[in-house]
């Protein structure tokens, strides 16, 4: 078989009360290179994957195993290169697109037994659910659904001058603590307020309302919880749209925050805004600004002597 590459985007889960089911994606990468060869090796590569397993038992071989079980069929021994600029455990989906990226790459080897619809529903299942999968396989944003029958999707292309401004801290959080902060119940209200909101910040990506994104990405599920392990989350939810920002949202479950913009618009203010909180809260860390990647995951054939980074 023909070396290949495998690119898969990280991933913005939420966006406010899409919990756990609406998300987009953006360009740092997860990039697999796959070369068959007699016996199995796993190589990760650079400082983002410094510890992590050099066998059979790292994550993005695992979910290659998942796409073999799922088709059925034994995967064949290859040489696996991984390397990511997807910082792990930010809430910016590294989990979702290393497994997405294995998914993918196993399929591949095996001669793409699987549809996209059960890559898909591989990585949804694997995950628990499909808002950080969805878009780092399809790319652009989401809207999906996991439920016994399958997992259901609708995507879409970003509205026109749309932009995403993130802010990475430079501490970690891992999503099984930023889950067992929150409540096991919530009201009739909350529930409303969280249908509602979803429904609207639905509608209004699908039609680039963005005057309606400040009011439609509020939240009561998630946010308001996960606030006091993300210092300095509240003041943004509350002041960015005062400083040049659409809308605002802890991204999947931190402590990385998004606030998306105007193309058109200068985000200096917004940049200044979010390094003043950070240093508020005595935290250091990264302002960038990103398109909405539109592709998703890629598989490509790699070029004879060419490095991943390539």
């Amino acid at each position: 078989m023909t070396p290949f590459t495998v690119r898969a985007p990280a991933s913005s889960a939420n966006l406010g009360p899409g919990f756990d089911s609406l998300g987009l994606s953006v360009p740092l990468y997860t990039t697999l290179r796959v070369t068959s060869q007699e016996v199995t090796q796993v190589v990760p590569l650079g400082p983002e994957l410094e510890g992590t397993p050099a066998d059979e038992s790292n994550y993005v071989y695992r979910a290659m195993e998942l796409a073999a079980r799922r088709a059925r069929r034994p995967l064949p021994p290859a040489l696996i290169e991984i390397e990511t600029e997807v910082p792990l455990a930010r809430g910016l989906g590294s989990s979702a697109a290393a497994l997405v990226a294995g998914i993918v790459a196993g399929n591949e080897l095996l001669g793409r037994p699987l549809s996209h619809e059960e890559v898909l529903d591989v990585a949804a299942r694997e995950e628990g659910h499909p808002d950080n999968v969805a878009p780092a396989l399809f790319g652009g944003i989401v809207v999906a659904t996991l439920d016994k029958l399958g997992t259901h999707y609708v995507r879409l292309d970003p509205p026109a001058n749309l932009g995403v401004t993130v802010l990475i801290p430079d501490f970690e959080l891992s999503t099984s603590k930023a889950r067992a902060v929150l409540p096991k119940e919530y009201s009739r209200a909350d529930a409303v307020h969280a249908l509602s909101h979803a429904a609207l910040l639905a509608a209004a990506l699908s039609q680039g309302r963005l005057d309606l994104l400040r009011h439609a990405m509020q939240d009561y599920i998630h946010q308001i919880w996960r606030a006091p392990l993300v210092p300095g989350l509240s003041d943004i939810l509350e002041e960015a749209h005062r400083y040049g920002a659409l809308g605002a949202a802890l991204s999947g479950a931190g402590p990385t925050v998004l606030c998306f913009h105007d193309t058109r618009e200068s985000t200096a203010r917004l940049h200044r805004y979010l390094h003043g909180v950070m240093t508020k809260n005595g935290l250091t860390g990264r302002v960038l600004d990103l398109p909405i990647d539109t592709q998703g995951t890629v598989v490509e054939a790699y070029r004879p002597g060419s490095t991943v980074e390539d």
